[in-house]
């Protein structure tokens, strides 16, 4: 019987690949977004999509930590609910 916990220490889950019943939603407000960006990109002199180009790469790092952040935070509740379901 295979252990959770070792599966994902040794990189056999992959939380981040499994799909959500989000997916679809998520994939269609992509699409919004990237098309949101298309359109200003047209509309914006050069200097002006360099400091985009800035934004949407620090707007990525933060989402990056945000979402570990949330990861984190739900994984130690989750642990908390069945700690005290099964102990507590």
């Amino acid at each position: 019987m295979s252990n959770i916990i070792e599966d994902l220490y040794y990189g056999n889950l992959e939380p981040q690949e499994t799909q959500s019943g989000l997916a679809h939603e998520l994939k269609s407000k992509l699409k919004k977004l990237n098309s949101v960006e298309d359109k200003l990109r047209v509309m914006m002199p050069s200097e002006s999509k360099r400091i985009l180009d800035e934004y949407i790469d620090a707007y990525n790092d933060f989402s990056c930590c945000s979402c570990a952040d949330a990861f984190i935070s739900g994984f130690k509740h989750g642990a908390r609910f069945i700690h005290d379901t099964f102990i507590g």
